[in-house]
This record gives structure tokens, sequence and C-alpha cells, in this order.
């Protein structure tokens, strides 16, 4: 057995560039505490992309020991075969069907006390619904597997960040239309209060939420749009009732680069784009998915896929890095 519970790294879709970075990041020393769960001939694959300098180890048990400097690799029961032969980089549910059942055999080991935190490669969305998954992304799926049986869901939000922003998701993969029918008072404050809770969990005491807007100008006072007077601003003001230091709601035109300049610690985003467009524009090699709200710790790198460049040996490792290294700091 091993002394420290480890990380447990998925390998994402066997296809796409997720076991590449994976070997990358052992390459660079960044899987030393972590076991891989996935496919060995996928990661064997990889290797050969980008050799890792490492001995692959297939473990029985995610916390069985592994020769020193081997990279620890544990297959879940019922993952597809042939995986390693799939074409690079083509939609397909058998590499879908892989993808998901390693983050449901990750989460399985999470619940059984023997991992400490989860750090997802990509998965792709429509690879996943070719296969029946019926969740359309990690943060989803994530929520079921960690709901207990005839409970309502967990409630859980996207955040990602990376050294200068920290935005939170109120909505997430839904068309537009859906999402901004999906916003409502409760919506707004169960994400402020999932927002305060996290950050006061990586140990700031009084975490400044800055809540945006939907509308241009946060609404121009009801001349764009009301959902700011309707039910964003009385939200905000719930919270802040509560003890939490959220002001808003805020211009989303200028509140990430106010965030970014040190006036807020987290951004609180009605969409999808509204949030994530800002973060990623700064880079995606230092960004990190993060879902709060679970009841342990998963992250992942800010990007997909790319099934442009998957078997071309060029993926950059850096997100994935970053999530590990964002893992372990919030697991301990």
């Amino acid at each position: 057995m091993t002394t420290t519970l480890p990380l447990l790294v998925t390998m994402g879709d066997p296809v796409g560039i997720g076991p590449e970075i994976v070997m990358a990041a052992a390459a660079a020393g960044e899987l030393r505490d972590a076991v891989v769960v996935g496919d060995p001939a996928v990661l064997r694959r990889a290797n050969g992309l980008r050799p890792c300098g490492q001995p692959v180890a297939v473990l029985e048990a995610p916390v069985d020991i592994a020769p020193p400097g081997a990279l620890r690799v544990w297959q879940p029961s019922g993952l597809p075969t042939g995986l390693s032969a799939l074409p690079w980089g083509q939609v397909s549910a058998v590499a879908g069907a892989a993808a998901a059942r390693c983050i449901e055999a990750a989460v399985a080991v999470l619940q059984a006390g023997q991992g400490r935190a989860i750090v997802t490669a990509p998965l792709h969305k429509e690879a996943l619904s070719a296969a029946g998954v019926p969740y359309p992304g990690h943060t989803e799926m994530l929520q079921a597997l960690a709901t207990p049986p005839d409970q309502p869901p967990v409630p859980v939000r996207m955040m990602l960040a990376n050294p200068e922003l920290r935005v939170v998701l109120a909505t997430i993969h839904v068309a537009l239309r859906e999402a901004i029918a999906a916003l409502d008072f409760d919506t707004v404050l169960e994400t402020v209060r999932i927002a305060n809770a996290a950050a006061k969990r990586w140990g700031m005491a009084s975490p400044r939420i800055a809540v945006a807007g939907l509308n241009p100008h946060a609404g121009e006072g009801g001349l764009f749009g009301d959902e700011e007077i309707r039910f964003i601003g009385p939200a905000v003001q719930a919270a802040r009732r509560e003890g939490i230091d959220a002001s808003g709601p805020h211009p989303p035109d200028t509140v990430f680069m106010r965030a970014r300049r040190g006036a807020f610690d987290l951004v609180v985003a009605m969409t999808h784009d509204h949030g994530l467009i800002p973060v990623k524009y700064l880079g995606v090699e230092e960004g990190v998915n993060v879902t709060l709200g679970l009841p342990f710790v998963r992250t992942s790198p800010d990007h997909g896929t790319a099934f442009d460049i998957a078997g071309q040996g060029k993926a950059d490792p850096s997100s994935l890095m970053a999530a590990l290294r964002m893992a372990r700091t919030l697991a301990g």
C-alpha cells in the first residue's frame, strides 16, 4: 500500500489529446503521486508520441505499489476493448464509453476512500452522446455520481481559474436561450453561496465576490433588460445579509478587468461564454477547471480533446499540469 493516497487521473477520450498530455505530464514528473485510470495500451500508444521515460506499471488496485520510477496505471473493469486501435481524432461511441467508464471508476475509488482527488483529462461531448451517456460533460456526470440514491442532485458549479482570474458560472452546458430561462433568484444566490464556501475552504477569510449582470451595462436600470432588477440584484443583497462579501450586479464588459486588477477575488458569471471567454483569452496554458460543491476535489484542464492535433505529438500539457498542482493544493 502507498503511504499517501493517490491523485486519480482519468485518461479522457482515448483518441483525443488526453493520453498524450498525461504522458507528457508524467515525463515532467507531475504524476509522481498519481495513478492514471485508463487503458494501458492507449497510454503506451501515447507514449510513442511523447515518451515519458517511465515504464508503465499496471496495478490490480489503485492503491497498490509499483516499481520506483514507474507510471502507475489502473485499468477499471468494464473498459471497452480495442481502444488503442481506434483512429486518432475521430468521434467514436466506443471512445466515449471508455472515457465515461474511467470517470465512474475514479469516483468509486474516491468514495471508497482510496484516492484524494480526481484530475480529468478532456473528453468529447459528442462521443459521450454517441455512447448513450446521458450527461453533456464532466460537471453534470460528476454531479450525478456524487448524489446519493433517491436524493436531489448535489448542487455544483463550474469554476475556471488561472493566476489572474477565478470565474464561477451560474449556468453551463445548455443552449443560451435555455441558460437565460434557467436563471432566477435561487440559482444566482446558490452560486454565490457555493463560490463563497469553496473560497473559504481554500483559506480566504472573506472572499470578495463580484456578481456580473446578464445584460449590456448590467441592464442600465432596466433599459436593456430587467433580470438584474428582478433577481440578480436581490440575490446579491440576500447574500450580503448572510454575511457574504458579494457585490453587483456589475456590467459584464468591465467586471473581469477589475477582478484581474485585484478588485475582487472571484467573479460569478451568468452564462458559460460570458464567464469563460475572458479566462480563456488570457491563455489556456495555466487555466484549470474546478467543480465546486462536490464532496471531493475535481480539477481538469480548461481545454478540450483537440481532435485536430490528436496523435501528432504536439499537444501542450501545461493546463493539465496546472490542474494537477491545483488538485494537490485543494486536497491537501
